[in-house]
């Protein structure tokens, strides 16, 4: 695929925030780090919006604005859209290629950045039925997004069935490589999982050869 720093990153996809994006950034990292922190304390379940809300200094009604569900706390991140970065992309990059640039470069800035984060994250989605839930949900939508770049990339209708499954496809993917990953409590190399979910999509591993 060539050298990762040659190409976009995330950061790149966005202008700087100004003032007001900054304070907005600031808040909505200060509710999730006390979500966080609470949950390792008090569990999931036990853990509620005005305990969260206390933490982060800030009124529950702060807390809702921002997230309107527990969920969507631990779900949600600050590393830029990925449908920006796809959009990014080199042109005449194959779609599959273009989708495991973005992801890997957006997982791997997370680990970076927050690792404890996205392995309490991981825990949550593979044990809180809630969770996972909200995640489809999410994946959903984010998967719409990236049908409508998708399409634009090739000439097809975002409607199109087999931009839609094709999304799909890796989005699905994408949620298996997390649960994996945090049912085998994390040992593996995150980013080196997601290179084996699209190199078995891309049909370079054959479920007969296993």
């Amino acid at each position: 695929m060539g050298s990762m720093a040659a190409r976009p990153s995330l950061a790149d996809a966005h202008p700087p925030m100004g003032l007001r994006e900054r304070k907005k950034l600031k808040t909505r990292l200060a509710i999730r780090r006390a979500a966080y922190r609470l949950i390792a304390e008090r569990g999931y379940e036990a853990t509620t919006i005005e305990q969260i809300a206390e933490a982060a200094e800030v009124s529950p009604s702060t807390v809702v604005r921002y997230f309107p569900a527990k969920e969507d706390i631990v779900l949600t991140d600050e590393y830029g859209p990925v449908a920006d970065a796809l959009r990014a992309r080199p042109a005449g990059e194959e779609p599959l290629d273009s989708l495991r640039a973005v992801f890997r470069e957006a997982v791997a800035g997370v680990l970076r950045h927050e690792p404890e984060l996205m392995r309490q994250r991981a825990v949550l989605l593979a044990r809180v039925p809630a969770v996972r839930a909200r995640m489809t949900e999410a994946m959903a939508e984010s998967s719409r997004l990236l049908s409508q770049v998708l399409a634009d990339r090739t000439g097809r209708a975002a409607d199109d069935l087999e931009v839609r499954v094709f999304t799909a496809a890796v989005m699905g993917a994408l949620r298996e490589v997390t649960v994996h990953w945090a049912e085998r409590d994390q040992q593996d190399d995150l980013v080196a999982l997601i290179d084996r979910a699209f190199d078995t999509l891309g049909g370079r591993h054959s479920l007969q050869a296993l």
